[in-house]
């Protein structure tokens, strides 16, 4: 009885840390995690709650259930990382890293990219006909193309 008592508040104070960890750790997260003290057991414990989506790390990449990478971390050197976001096709919507660069993606109901945007104020659109054939476009900078 004793050893059961032990295992449920072992497991009990394990699954509150894990939520404080993923509550308020901050990008570079393998590096931080790593001073926290957290165990390669629940890395990835504590990835699927800050991702909030069952996940696998594979060197320092997190990828979702789908094989997308959702977050890296190059912890030599620099401590570099970018986390990126996908919609329910599987393109890439949203993407930022530790320099403070984003970019965020808009795709039509074909996967066609109609709007892109960077952090730097460069945003791109496109128009496509009823066949995905590309009929429009126009950036920032002042361009424009209508290919129809």
């Amino acid at each position: 009885m004793k050893d059961l008592i032990r295992k449920i508040l072992k497991e009990e104070t394990t699954n509150r840390f894990i939520d404080k960890v993923a509550n308020y750790v901050k990008p570079p997260y393998f590096k931080n995690m790593e001073s926290l003290g957290v165990s390669e057991d629940e890395i990835e414990i504590v990835f699927s709650k800050i991702f909030n989506q069952p996940v696998t790390i594979r060197d320092n990449d997190v990828y979702d259930a789908n094989g997308n990478i959702i977050y890296h971390e190059n912890i030599k050197g620099r401590n570099y990382w970018k986390k990126f976001e996908y919609d329910d096709q599987g393109n890439e919507i949203y993407s930022e890293d530790s320099d403070g660069f984003w970019y965020k993606t808009e795709y039509n109901t074909n996967s066609n990219i109609i709007y892109y945007e960077r952090s730097d104020g460069f945003w791109k659109k496109y128009e496509y006909d009823a066949n995905g054939n590309k009929i429009y476009y126009e950036d920032s900078n002042g361009r424009i193309y209508d290919y129809r």
